[in-house]
């Protein structure tokens, strides 16, 4: 017989697997596939290229369509350089806290979501409950989207998915879009005294860095259409955040590299962007090729996740608030897959537990109170689809 496990048992298991970004999330994901099979809840996997991470999605209760999706990410950032007071992977409960990595951001949601499988069954909920578990959220939401195709073709379509980041159990219905460029300059090397003769990567690289700066600078004096309206700041912003290159002081640089984080507003394309500043490198490029023909501009996307959007004709939107009494309008700064199920349908809305200031924070927590409000609200869910 399954031993049931509480959601705060959920949650330390959860936490202690050490799911950075950057190393492999398969050992937390073989606990959530035994856990499901405990209770003969299928679990399907949808593997990254290397094999060594994947997204789990699993369907609980009757096949039929007009469920709910409960959506939410199993990476963490890292701890290094970060001053710990504790185990940032064993949860601590202290002052009303509940200290550890991914206790907010957002494995507290993901424990209450697999705490809700066996109180689903127990209730003979008639309309279905669907987990969606991803991989590499924190480097650009990579790995939603390949899950997300694979359910509406495996599974009945749920009326709504609600992702589970930190809202404070407010209702989110929007959240700008995310797009990440890895940009490098090639240039050619010659003494600075003669640089005319040559070119210079960091040189190209600030005209580039500009155009960002202008673009935003525009972007800002322009009056923001109604929803862009209600985003802080109501524009899109392109930042770059890391550069380096060169060798010497007095060589022209040949390798410059830095990246653009692009925030659109939700009415706005994020093609469209890359586009704008690919246009805009390749007039720079053909510049510099005038002095010398082996200068080039490699432009390589890495992230792009759309924004969330409020939605004409909900039904995300108002279970939620039925759910949780909410009706204020609350939109968030932060990227989330939220707008990739929406991009392929799914009427979504963000709530979850937790605190998003304390996200990636050293000594990262969600207060007691608040992992307590997550838990009644999957109460309510669940009685909502044992009702309907």
């Amino acid at each position: 017989m399954t031993t049931k496990l509480t959601p705060r048992d959920l949650l330390d298991r959860l936490v202690s697997f050490p799911t950075v970004s950057r190393d492999s999330n398969l050992p937390l994901m073989d606990f959530v596939e035994e856990y499901l099979d405990g209770y003969d809840v299928k679990a399907h996997r949808v593997y990254n290229a290397d094999g060594d991470k994947c997204n789990l999605y699993a369907h609980v209760g009757p096949e039929v369509e007009g469920g709910v999706v409960l959506s939410g990410h199993t990476d963490v950032v890292p701890i290094d350089g970060q001053d710990w007071h504790t185990d940032p992977f064993t949860v601590v409960e202290k002052d009303g806290k509940l200290f550890g990595r991914g206790t907010t951001d957002m494995k507290g949601f993901d424990a209450l979501a697999l705490a809700a499988v066996p109180l689903a069954l127990e209730r003979g909920i008639k309309r279905p409950l669907q987990l969606a578990l991803s991989y590499d959220e924190e480097v650009g939401c990579l790995g939603a989207p390949f899950m997300i195709d694979e359910m509406k073709t495996t599974l009945p379509r749920a009326s709504a998915v609600i992702v589970g980041e930190p809202t404070g159990m407010q209702t989110v219905t929007g959240h700008k879009g995310t797009t990440g460029l890895d940009v490098t300059v090639h240039g050619f090397e010659v003494h600075s005294s003669l640089l005319h003769t040559g070119v210079s990567a960091i040189m190209l690289a600030s005209q580039l860095v500009e155009w960002c700066r202008q673009q935003t600078a525009t972007n800002m004096a322009r009056e923001p259409d109604p929803v862009a309206a209600i985003f802080e700041p109501p524009f899109t912003s392109l930042h770059v955040g890391m550069m380096n290159g060169g060798t010497a002081h007095n060589i022209t640089a040949k390798t410059c590299r830095f990246t653009v984080d692009i925030r659109e507003v939700p009415t706005e394309s994020p093609a469209e962007w890359v586009e704008k500043f690919t246009a805009q490198a390749r007039r720079i490029e053909a510049e510099a090729r005038k002095i010398r023909p082996e200068a080039r501009i490699e432009i390589t996307q890495y992230s792009a996740s759309p924004g969330l959007r409020p939605e004409d004709d909900p039904t995300a939107e108002p279970l939620v608030r039925l759910l949780t009494g909410d009706n204020g309008t609350h939109v968030v700064s932060y990227g989330t897959e939220a707008g990739q199920f929406q991009e392929r349908g799914y009427s979504t809305a963000i709530c979850g537990p937790g605190d998003i200031a304390m996200a990636h924070q050293p000594n990262e927590y969600i207060t007691v109170d608040q992992f307590q409000k997550g838990e009644a609200f999957m109460h309510r869910l669940i009685d909502h689809l044992v009702e309907s």
